[in-house]
């Protein structure tokens, strides 16, 4: 078997994949795919400090790696929700619901 290779991705010490040389996470990236399906150039506008290199690498990684990191997603919207729900509504939110 093959072992696939990554230019510029590495994983973290907790096995997260970044772009290499930043902090960036690889899961952000394909968040700015996903979410608003900016394509490598307005994902290069918007963070120019990743080059286009950098970004279809990590575009790469997370289309090898989908299930694995739309699970990650999932798991993150989902510890989101669970503690906007023990939070409950803020005051300001309460406020503006109620014309006050």
């Amino acid at each position: 078997m093959s072992t696939v290779s990554y230019p510029h991705v590495e994983l973290t010490d907790e096995g997260v994949p970044i772009v290499s040389g930043t902090q960036t996470k690889v899961i952000e990236v394909a968040l700015d795919r996903l979410a608003h399906h900016w394509d490598a150039d307005e994902i290069h506008r918007q963070h120019p400090h990743l080059t286009l290199g950098q970004i279809h690498s990590a575009l790469a990684y997370y289309y090898d790696h989908r299930d694995e990191l739309d699970r990650a997603i999932q798991e993150g919207l989902d510890r989101v929700a669970e503690i906007q729900e023990k939070l409950g509504e803020s005051p300001i939110a309460a406020r503006i619901r109620r014309g006050a």
